[in-house]
């Protein structure tokens, strides 16, 4: 039984990772693409913009 105790964590934390990594995929692009790219954009500008100011 000491060896099912000691893989669970290990596939729990593949499970999770697994899930993360599809969930990050998914999420890429698609609709909100535009919006996400505009709303980095804006803030690199505003932190450029910053730092020229200074």
């Amino acid at each position: 039984m000491d060896y099912v105790s000691a893989l669970v964590p290990p596939v729990v934390m593949a499970a999770f990772f697994i899930g993360l990594v599809v969930t990050i995929v998914k999420t890429q692009g698609g609709s909100n693409k535009t919006k996400e790219d505009a709303a980095a954009d804006a803030a690199e500008a505003a932190q450029t913009g910053a730092a020229v100011k200074h």
